[in-house]
């Protein structure tokens, strides 16, 4: 059931997780293998594609979830029955659509739904013949995994895709630089999250040499640099519990280069900063500034959540900007 189809039978789609989740449970692949309709062009998937991708970094969800309700299908349809020198092409852009539900639905706390997308576009990346784009993939599953707390299979999977990679980084190769250093960040906060801080600095370290070796011009492109360094800096030294080495690493930033779903997020590690020294006020303009950044990411984030209630239960007069984004986020 493509979008149209879905909003002429049962009315509009869910907001929210739930229209990703009812996109993703769709069985596109066996509806393509029965439909013999000729699927649209690969410039058409790109495109498509592409703005996925967009939709899914601004964090722009409910655009998102329209898009993929219709190009899902057509990619389905596209390895199907194109010709066999379009599998390749139509593989890559199943890979990284998935790759971009799977990303939504784990900054929505959706970590079950968002762990089957991840696991179709590794598998899309293996049909084309791309191993790079198998490893973007695993970098996306060790995500997951780190966000919903299964911290071994988060170490396991990004370690053994590290090592994997090895070899092409050492001779430079960019995008195995870029795989490599956005798995070290996880691994950072994987040991920061077990309560392993050398290890967590050890694997800081390491990113921040390897984001030493990359244009400045690829960061938007890899999601990772300088400034993914200094995010993951910042939120690996607040799961440590310091506070102030937090502060001044996000005093001394300036995150530019940022996405604003990624900005949004820093700012959330800030306010849980101010929020260990119950310095409640800053940790209020620092949420409200996430939110300012990316509403979307914010009203959704499990942490930005959970630290509004602490905010509040703290007992101290709650701050006019605090109580308006608890009442939107329908905190109390």
């Amino acid at each position: 059931m493509n979008a149209r189809e879905y909003q002429h039978v049962l009315g509009p789609r869910p907001a929210g997780p739930d229209g990703l989740r009812i996109v993703l449970a769709g069985a596109h692949s066996l509806r393509a293998m029965l439909d013999p309709s000729q699927p649209p062009s690969i410039a058409w998937l790109r495109v498509r594609t592409e703005w996925a991708c967009e939709l899914s970094r601004t964090a722009r969800y409910a655009e998102l979830t329209e898009v993929l309700a219709e190009l899902l299908p057509s990619l389905e349809a596209a390895v199907r029955t194109g010709s066999g020198a379009r599998h390749p092409d139509a593989y890559e852009l199943m890979a990284v659509a998935y790759q971009s539900c799977s990303a939504a639905l784990a900054r929505m706390g959706q970590p079950d739904a968002a762990w089957i997308a991840a696991d179709r576009a590794m598998a899309a990346a293996e049909r084309a013949g791309n191993l790079l784009l198998v490893a973007a993939g695993a970098q996306r599953l060790a995500s997951v995994f780190l966000g919903a707390g299964h911290y071994a299979l988060a170490e396991e999977t990004a370690r053994t895709t590290v090592a994997a990679l090895q070899e092409l980084a050492a001779i430079g190769d960019p995008d195995a630089v870029a795989l490599c250093g956005g798995l070290t960040l996880l691994r950072a906060v994987i040991a920061a999250r077990s309560g392993r801080a050398d290890a967590a600095h050890r694997q800081l370290a390491y990113a921040r040499r390897l984001a030493a070796q990359l244009c400045p011009e690829r960061a938007a492109v890899d999601e990772f640099g300088p400034d993914y360094v200094t995010l993951y800096e910042i939120a690996v030294s607040v799961d440590l519990g310091d506070a102030g080495h937090a502060l001044r690493v996000a005093a001394a930033a300036e995150p530019t280069g940022l996405p604003p779903g990624h900005r949004a997020r820093m700012l959330v590690d800030v306010a849980r900063a101010f929020a260990i020294r119950e310095q409640v006020s800053d940790a209020a303009d620092a949420l409200v500034r996430a939110e300012c950044a990316c509403p979307a990411y914010t009203v959704a984030s499990d942490r930005a959540r959970q630290l509004v209630r602490d905010l509040l239960a703290l007992g101290q007069p709650v701050p006019a900007g605090l109580g308006r984004l608890a009442a939107r986020m329908g905190v109390g």
